[in-house]
C-alpha cells in the first residue's frame, strides 16, 4: 500500500475553531489513522504548514504538536509547490484576500464559512476558482452531525409524508465578558470585523434547509443586538455593533415552512444547543447534534386542551429513540477526507464555493430583511 504525503496550508489555526476542529481533529487525527485511504487502495497523509499573525502563538502549537512547518509570512507558504491545498479559518474580514491570492498561486482551496462578507464577494470567489481550475470546497459541518445523519435518514426513507414544516432553536449564552470570560471572541460582535450571528449561522442555515428539506425561497429576519455593551479579551469594554440573536421565517420549495431562532443570549431548557423539529403528515421528529427522537402518527396521542385542570400526559414520553445504526466519525474530519478525495481523485464534492456563497446571499438577504421590515425573495445564484 502506497502512501504519500502532501502539504496544507493552514491559515487560521490560532484560533478556536481552526486549532480544534480543523488541526487537532481534522488533520492529525487523519495522520494518526494513517492518512486518508483513497479508492486505488493507497493513502494520503497531511503535512500542516500552519500560518497566522502571531509567531509565538504559532511556535508554541508548533511544538505541542511536532509540526516542522509555520510561518507568518503567506506568501512563501504558498510558493511551495509541495503545498497543494490551501485552508483558511482566519476572521471573515481577512478571507477574501487570503483566499484569492491562494487561488492566484494555483492552490486548490478549503475554506471556512462564510466565505465571504457580502454576496458579491463569495460569487467572486466561486467564479476565481472555477476560472483558474482549481478544486474548492466550503465547510458545511453540520451535515454531518449525527443527529442530522439520523434525520436524513427519516427523509430518505418516507418516514415524514410530506414535510410540512421545520423548527429550528440554536443558541446559548455568552457572558458579557465583565464577572465572566465570553466564550467567543470580541470580534463576533464587531460588525466592522465581519461579526453578527446572522452571518455566522445563516450560511449554517442556508445548507441544512438546501440538503434536507429544499431550496429556500424567501426570507423574513428580525436581527436585533440585545446586548449592546461588551468587555474584550484586553478587559476593555466596547459597543456591539453586531447583532447577537436573529429570529427567521423562511419559505422553502413544496409549501414548507421553516423557523428558526438564533441566540447568543438565551439560557439554554433543551437537550442540546441546537435542536430541529420536523413535522409531516405521516410523522415528526427532534433532532439536535446526536440524537432524534421520532413519532409516527399512529403513536400521536390525542390532547384536548383545558387550561382548568394540569396535564396528565408527559408528552416526552411519546417519543421514541432512533438508533445509531452506523459509527458516526467528527464531523469536520469526515469533510476533510471528502475533500482530500475531490482534490487527488475528483471524487464528488457538492459543498463547492458556489454553495458557499447561496449561504451568504441568504445572510445578506435576512440582514437587509431585518432592517426593511418585509419579506424578501432568494432569487437562485
Amino acid at each position: 500500500m502506497s502512501v504519500r504525503t502532501i502539504g496544507v496550508v493552514m491559515n487560521g489555526v490560532t484560533g478556536r475553531m481552526g486549532y480544534r476542529q480543523h488541526l487537532v481533529r481534522s488533520v492529525l487525527a487523519i495522520n494518526e489513522q494513517g492518512g486518508v485511504p483513497l479508492s486505488d487502495g493507497g493513502r494520503v497523509k497531511l503535512r500542516p504548514v500552519l500560518v497566522g499573525r502571531n509567531a509565538d502563538k504559532l511556535a508554541d502549537i508548533a511544538a505541542k504538536h511536532e509540526i516542522s512547518d509555520f510561518t507568518t509570512e503567506l506568501d512563501s507558504a504558498l510558493a511551495d509547490d509541495d503545498n497543494l491545498i490551501y485552508f483558511d479559518a482566519q476572521v471573515t474580514s481577512a478571507r477574501v484576500k487570503a483566499v484569492l491570492k491562494a487561488i492566484e498561486a494555483g492552490k486548490h482551496i478549503y475554506a471556512e464559512k462564510p466565505t465571504a462578507e457580502s454576496t458579491q464577494e463569495a460569487i467572486a470567489l466561486a467564479e476565481a476558482a472555477t476560472a483558474k481550475g482549481v478544486k474548492n470546497g466550503v465547510v458545511q459541518d453540520k451535515l454531518f452531525l449525527p443527529g442530522l445523519l439520523k434525520l436524513k435518514r427519516l427523509i430518505d426513507g418516507g418516514f415524514f409524508g410530506r414535510i410540512l414544516s421545520v423548527r429550528g432553536e440554536f443558541g446559548y449564552w455568552v457572558f458579557e465578558g465583565d464577572w465572566q470570560e465570553a466564550q467567543r471572541p470580541s470580534w463576533n460582535y464587531r460588525s466592522e470585523d465581519g461579526g453578527g450571528i446572522v452571518l455566522d449561522m445563516f450560511p449554517h442555515w442556508h445548507y441544512v434547509m438546501e440538503n434536507l428539506f429544499g431550496r429556500i425561497e424567501s426570507v423574513y429576519a428580525r436581527a436585533v443586538t440585545h446586548v449592546p455593551a461588551r468587555v474584550d479579551e484586553q478587559g476593555h469594554t466596547y459597543q456591539a455593533t453586531a447583532d447577537d440573536a436573529a429570529y427567521g421565517i423562511f419559505e422553502l420549495e413544496g409549501g414548507i415552512v421553516a423557523q428558526i431562532n438564533s441566540s447568543w443570549t438565551v439560557r439554554v431548557n433543551r437537550d442540546e444547543l441546537v435542536e430541529f423539529q420536523v413535522d409531516g403528515t405521516h410523522g415528526s421528529a427532534v433532532a439536535g447534534l446526536r440524537n432524534c427522537r421520532v413519532q409516527h402518527r399512529s403513536a400521536t396521542p390525542k390532547p384536548v386542551w383545558n387550561p382548568d385542570l394540569p396535564a396528565t400526559a408527559r408528552f416526552r414520553d411519546g417519543w421514541q429513540e432512533v438508533p445509531d445504526n452506523a459509527e458516526f466519525d467528527n464531523g469536520f474530519k469526515i469533510q476533510w477526507e471528502g475533500f482530500i478525495r475531490h482534490v487527488l481523485e475528483d471524487a464528488p464534492f457538492p459543498n463547492d464555493f458556489a454553495s458557499g456563497a447561496r449561504g451568504v446571499q441568504l445572510a445578506e438577504l435576512g440582514l437587509r430583511s431585518s432592517a426593511e421590515g418585509r419579506r424578501i425573495e432568494v432569487p437562485q445564484l
